[in-house]
């Protein structure tokens, strides 16, 4: 079993995580992990923060002269904007979150934001300030997914297995199956001028998964159903889509469902791919193909009403640093959480506690089919 937890706040020292279950014997390397969190960390629509942080990568545990141990692999980025929210403490300064001789920012923030976890998140932990909850709650935390995914990538590759992602929808506006910058940069510059944010659709494609990830003997262990609420736990995903799962739901079932065909090379196979490679929660070999749908984010430029929590009085909404559309570099943040997922189900089902172990069992399942 795959397991992972991070932890590190938007503007602590560092960004942490620990990934555990990955066998032994796979080469791993910062080069494996570095480039998805560029891309992550780049993109049109981004805000000031990218311009700050490198967000370089080290390995701190679980690997050993370029392979993995077995033991969890722990990962760190640091937070190189931290230091611009801390301040030298003046001469006879009472000392407030001292660290360092340094003292963080302490300046109370109490005007939530609507459509972000400012107000709900402190009502849940007893806050008077929401600074709290932007810290933690910031999808800053998401780096350490996409250095996480990377590695589970790495992992799912040994096997064929690769993840790919494409923009299809940015605010109203539908995307050609290849990127096209020039408009999607058109879109975010309108809105940047609005002071505005934007949403969009971005679809996720695993290719040559194996039949047999998942199960439907239990709810939580159904493959869609782990997709999906990995997928819904990224920062301002509202929705999640397996194959053509909203348009089937206008359609007959003869019109629906792919129908089944044998080949001795290809064995069982599909000609149509609306279930989007998932059946009864079961991978059923064929490409798995999820899309989020992103809801803009939550700071504007012209921010929206909303209530003091301490005065409880009207007010205008925090302007808190933020990207215009996150869009653009989301799609290798789902790709990670992708990665996890099928990494986790494809270990479930194959074990192994080194590489060339999971290897052997998943040849002789193949073998077996």
């Amino acid at each position: 079993m795959l397991r992972f937890l991070t932890a590190g706040e938007s503007h602590g020292p560092a960004e942490i995580a620990i990934l555990e279950g990955i066998p032994a014997g796979m080469s791993l390397s910062v080069d494996d992990i570095q480039p998805d969190l560029e891309k992550r960390r780049g993109g049109l629509g981004r805000g000031g923060r990218g311009k700050i942080e490198t967000d370089e990568v080290e390995i701190l545990a679980g690997v050993r002269f370029g392979k993995t141990l077995g033991s969890p692999i722990a990962l760190m980025v640091k937070n190189l904007d931290s230091e611009n929210w801390k301040v030298k403490m003046s001469i006879g300064a009472k000392p407030n979150h001292l660290e360092g001789g340094l003292t963080w920012h302490v300046n109370t923030i109490t005007n939530p934001r609507p459509g972000h976890a400012d107000l709900s998140g402190s009502l849940k932990y007893n806050f008077d300030d929401i600074r709290n909850v932007i810290e933690r709650a910031s999808a800053r935390e998401t780096v350490m997914r996409v250095a996480i995914g990377a590695i589970c990538k790495k992992f799912l590759t040994e096997f064929d297995i690769a993840i790919s992602s494409q923009i299809i929808q940015i605010g109203k506006v539908q995307l050609s199956k290849s990127f096209d910058s020039k408009k999607i940069e058109e879109v975010i510059l309108d809105a940047t001028k609005r002071k505005d944010t934007l949403g969009g659709v971005i679809e996720i494609i695993a290719q040559n998964v194996p039949p047999g990830l998942g199960s439907y003997v239990q709810w939580d262990k159904r493959l869609d159903g782990k997709l999906a609420g990995s997928l819904m736990s990224i920062p301002s995903v509202k929705a999640v889509e397996i194959g053509d799962g909203i348009a089937n739901a206008s359609y007959l079932g003869s019109e629906v469902h792919d129908e089944i065909y044998y080949d001795k090379k290809r064995k069982f196979y599909r000609q149509t791919n609306r279930a989007g490679g998932i059946e009864g929660g079961v991978s059923n070999g064929e490409d798995i193909i999820c899309r989020i749908y992103l809801k803009p984010l939550s700071t504007l430029g012209k921010p929206l009403n909303t209530v003091d929590i301490k005065t409880k009085k009207k007010t205008e909404a925090l302007i808190e640093r933020s990207d215009i559309c996150v869009v653009p570099r989301a799609g290798v943040i789902a790709e990670s959480m992708i990665a996890f997922v099928l990494a986790d189900a494809f270990l479930e089902k194959f074990g192994g506690d080194s590489l060339s172990e999971t290897k052997r069992n998943f040849a002789a399942y193949l073998r077996g089919l």
